[in-house]
């Protein structure tokens, strides 16, 4: 394998030196002929050679002057840099590629130039509407400067042109500049101010060959038009206060200064703002004050002369030559002075009466405090103030009066339809009342007025009033009473003159047309709810009272209410209740009466004496249903044939004499709309036997060894005990049969006799005789009672 490597490297040798030595030994620089450079940048000019494989390299400048610059070469390139370039840089530079014996020589032409930096735009100052100004456009360190043209311009108007064409005597970077004086109007407000710089070296390929910078104008007004106005006067006195505002035109807006001219002509300064305020002026602050309105441009000023004169001294006596001053109030007088710092006060009335005040002074005011005002005060009050020599006097007249509360209606009742009614108009606490009016109105209707003409024998508060009766209506209600009072004393000023009072009327209507309503009804089941609804007219609204009449007439409350529910109603819930409507004007009532009924319960069937009697016997057979009212009694006899309906008197039913007929079931019936109940009874009626009938079978004389039947039938209830007896006391014999029949078997002589049949129950009995004659046999006779 190495040995195979060794073969391949070899072989690539030999053929990449058979290629080279095919190819022309050739020479190639960049840029190919000329490089344009700027002062100050770096510029690298680069020798490539071709056809050789170690070439050697020298570079020099086609008039032998230094390179000023650093060469590199490496392989089959060569480069040539020059940092930074410089007027020594521009030449024609040759590189020289050796290669064995040939030699190849190709050049590079360097030109330079230096256009760096944007134009400057320069003014002599700002620009001020209608003052010539004059803008500069500067081109910095420019280089071939015969080759510059400058366009200044504002907006789109072309304002001038230059080239720079005159001869350069040396190389030098140098500045060039154009100018231009113009005079700014206020329409160049925003426009741009454009210096435009070319420098023309096309046939160089170069970037940038323009350069151009803008400047926005802004164009000033100095001051102008400055203004001054005063209030409320260049004319003052002491103690006063000026407003003085100062206005002045230009752009930007001129700021506005205050000052006031000293004695030396030099300005104190004041203020910053517009509106200028002195209070409390003395006299010192007479004096000439000056506006100026300052921007950057200029100033403009204007002056204003104060003058601030003495005060003279007045006395001023408040609240007027006079005053009205209603009694109980608080009155105060203030005596001021103007035009004196210290004056000294003194109070007296014209009629040199007390006081009947307080005095307090401070300063140049003096109060005269009446408090509260009475008739002692009813005077002229004079105010002597002295300052210094001077003595002045004011006076002030109280006058009195009284009317301090509106008029009061009193009514002496409440109104009610078709009912007089007296209605009153007071006015308290009147001064003086011969000046008094009252009216007394009905909505618009005057309904009564009166004058108090009177002579006042003394001065005192007097409460007049003025009474009116009148029968109301239901018209009236909603109009309005009206009571006005008028204190006629025009001379004086005060407030109110006039009061009034209004009431609105109400006419009040006495409860009527009531009306109960029962749901579901009147009569109702016990258990079942019911609701009585009550409602009456009246005017106020009357109020509903339920109420339940006891026994002995009183009315027991229940409800406020206007339907009164009564829920699971029992029987001791019926009665009579009682509904009223109540209002201010009277009342009304209205009855209902409420059945609860409840279905027939505990009724008790009974005969008097007793259930069994005697035939002949009175029964009275009652029926009662305990605490059920409306209910129905019904008295049945029960027979097969029929039931008998009897004739009861409340439940009663008597049967006189009784008779067996009349015994048997007797059945009650208790009903009413709700139910119904049955109850029965037995009625037993016992008769003691009668009619009673004996036979004797075959006969009463019979032969020995016969039988003999004895049959006794007899009428009675219940049915009698038959008892059959033999007189003959040596021999008795008793017999007893429930049907009433006895056998004598085979009867002997011994039977014969004389024979008591006697039937019998619990309520009497009856007997018979019988004789029996047997006649004799041979063979005993055997008797068998059956």
């Amino acid at each position: 394998m190495p040995g195979k490597m060794v073969l391949f490297f070899g072989v690539s040798t030999l053929l990449w030196m058979m290629i080279a030595a095919s190819q022309a030994f050739k020479i190639e620089t960049f840029p190919e002929s000329r490089s344009l450079a700027q002062i100050g940048d770096s510029v690298s000019l680069t020798c490539t050679t071709t056809g050789c494989a170690s070439p050697t390299f020298s570079w020099r400048t086609q008039i032998d002057s230094p390179l000023n610059g650093k060469v590199r070469s490496e392989g089959t390139t060569s480069t040539l840099t020059m940092d930074p370039v410089s007027f020594e840089n521009e030449h024609s530079y040759l590189c020289t590629a050796t290669c064995e014996s040939k030699k190849l020589e190709k050049g590079i032409q360097v030109e330079i130039y230096s256009f760096p930096k944007d134009p400057e735009i320069h003014l002599s100052g700002p620009l001020e509407v209608g003052e010539p100004i004059t803008v500069k456009c500067l081109v910095p360190d420019v280089y071939p400067f015969d080759r510059l043209e400058v366009d200044l311009l504002k907006g789109d108007y072309l304002m001038k042109k230059q080239d720079f064409l005159e001869d350069m005597d040396r190389k030098s970077l140098e500045t060039k500049s154009l100018e231009v004086t113009f005079i700014p109007v206020i329409e160049d407000i925003g426009k741009l101010l454009v210096c435009r710089a070319k420098l023309h070296i096309d046939e160089i390929d170069s970037e940038p060959k323009e350069r151009e910078t803008t400047k926005e104008l802004q164009v000033y007004i100095s001051p102008k038009n400055t203004v001054i106005s005063v209030n409320p006067s260049t004319r003052l006195q002491e103690g006063g206060s000026v407003t003085m505002t100062c206005s002045s035109e230009g752009l930007p807006v001129p700021e506005i200064f205050w000052s006031k001219k000293q004695d030396n002509g030099n300005l104190q300064r004041l203020s910053g703002n517009a509106t200028l305020t002195l209070i409390a002026m003395r006299m010192e602050d007479s004096g000439i004050y000056v506006c100026e309105g300052v921007n950057q441009i200029g100033k403009s000023r204007k002056e204003v002369e104060l003058i601030v004169q003495e005060k003279p001294f007045t006395v001023e006596i408040s609240p007027g030559p006079r005053i009205a001053a209603q009694i109980g109030d608080p009155v105060v007088l203030t005596c001021s002075v103007r035009g004196c710092e210290t004056p000294s006060f003194s109070w007296r009335t014209q009629i040199d009466s007390p006081l009947s005040g307080k005095v307090t002074s401070e300063g140049t005011k003096s109060l005269l405090t009446l408090s509260p005002v009475s008739f002692e005060n009813e005077h002229s009050y004079l105010c002597t103030v002295t300052c210094g020599h001077k003595k002045l006097e004011k006076g002030i007249q109280v006058e009195l009066y009284s009317f301090p509360r509106d008029p009061e209606i009193e009514l002496s009742g409440p109104p009610v339809n078709g009912r007089p009614v007296t209605v009153s108009c007071k006015v308290p606490n009147v001064y003086p009342f011969d000046r008094l009016e009252i009216e007394l109105l009905k909505g618009e209707t005057m309904m009564k007025n009166k004058e108090f003409l009177e002579e006042e024998d003394k001065k005192s508060l007097e409460t007049k009033s003025l009474e009116m009766t009148f029968i109301p209506t239901m018209e009236d209600t909603g109009k309005v009473l009206v009571c006005q009072a008028k204190l006629h004393i025009d001379e004086m000023e005060f407030e109110p003159k006039q009061r009034q009072s209004t009431q609105p009327l109400f006419v009040n209507v006495a409860p009527r047309d009531i009306a109960v309503w029962v749901s579901p009804s009147s009569i109702v089941e016990e258990g079942r709810s019911v609701n009585m609804t009550c409602s009456s007219y009246g005017l106020p609204a009357p109020k509903i009272l339920w109420s339940r009449q006891l026994k002995n007439g009183d009315l027991q409350p229940l409800s406020e209410n206007t339907t009164l529910a009564l829920i699971s109603t029992k029987l001791e819930d019926s009665g009579i209740y009682v509904c009223e409507g109540i209002n201010l004007a009277g009342k009304s009532r209205k009855e209902v009466e409420l059945v609860i009924q409840v279905a027939p319960k505990d009724i008790q069937l009974t005969a008097f004496p007793s259930k069994s009697v005697k035939e002949g016997d009175t029964v009275i057979i009652s029926c009662t249903c305990g605490n059920v009212p409306e209910t129905w009694i019904i008295l049945k006899k029960k027979a097969e044939t029929g039931d008998t309906v009897l004739k009861s008197i409340d439940g009663a039913y008597t049967i006189r004499k009784a008779q067996l007929e009349d015994a048997g079931v007797y059945e009650c019936e208790s009903k009413n709309e709700v139910g119904s109940q049955l109850r029965s009874i037995t009625l037993d009626v016992k008769v003691p036997p009668r009619n009673t009938t004996i036979s004797i079978y075959p006969s009463s004389n019979v032969k020995e060894g016969e039988n003999i039947t004895i049959t006794c039938k007899t009428f009675s209830h219940p049915p009698a005990v038959i008892i059959l007896k033999r007189i003959d006391l040596a021999n008795e014999i008793t017999m007893c049969s429930k049907n009433g029949t006895f056998t004598l078997y085979h009867v002997t002589q011994s039977d014969t006799g004389v024979y008591v049949i006697r039937a019998s129950n619990e309520v009497g009995d009856d007997s018979g005789r019988i004789e029996i004659s047997v006649m004799s046999r041979l063979k005993f006779l055997h008797s068998y009672f059956l």
